[in-house]
């Protein structure tokens, strides 16, 4: 069984918002994957309703996943979120059962 930590989290944007909050985690998905801590990081938009974001993360540890909330960057944006979000994040804890893509 796998030790690893991993959620898939919807952000529904304001309307208004979805460019910006796009632009800006963008920028957050290599830094995130070059991370040691992590093990997948998708960043993903609905087709559909373009207001809606959905990652799919899985980090080696919790711990690790902790560190990566703990950076500045993210935050700054977990006190400036509701400024982008219609409503707060939507998380679904996930059991990875299948192997990493990745090799780390």
């Amino acid at each position: 069984m796998s030790e690893h930590y991993g959620f898939i989290l919807k952000a529904k944007t304001r309307p208004e918002k979805a460019e910006a909050f796009e632009t800006l985690f963008r920028s957050y998905v290599e830094p995130s994957r070059a991370e040691a801590g992590c093990v997948e990081y998708h960043m993903l938009r609905d087709r559909e309703d373009p207001s809606l974001f959905v990652f799919f993360e899985i980090w080696r540890s919790k711990a690790d996943f902790d560190l990566h909330v703990a950076l500045p960057h993210m935050q700054r944006f977990h006190e400036q979120r509701m400024e982008f979000l219609e409503r707060d994040f939507d998380v679904q804890p996930i059991e990875m059962l299948s192997a990493s893509s990745t090799s780390r």
